[in-house]
């Protein structure tokens, strides 16, 4: 995960998880609109996944 991945995840989560799928920007983004805290570690975790 580069760099601009984390400062991303940290700014806009559902964008950095955009190349993830549409059911990963969906949970991210509803998470996201409940709090930021939520999305971003929502995006940090699907982003560190080791099987995608």
């Amino acid at each position: 995960m580069s760099i601009w991945r984390v400062l991303l995840c940290i700014f806009c989560p559902p964008l950095a998880v955009i190349g993830k799928g549409c059911g990963s920007i969906l949970i991210v983004f509803l998470l996201w609109l409940c709090g930021w805290v939520p999305g971003v570690i929502a995006a940090l975790v699907i982003l560190n996944n080791p099987k995608n």
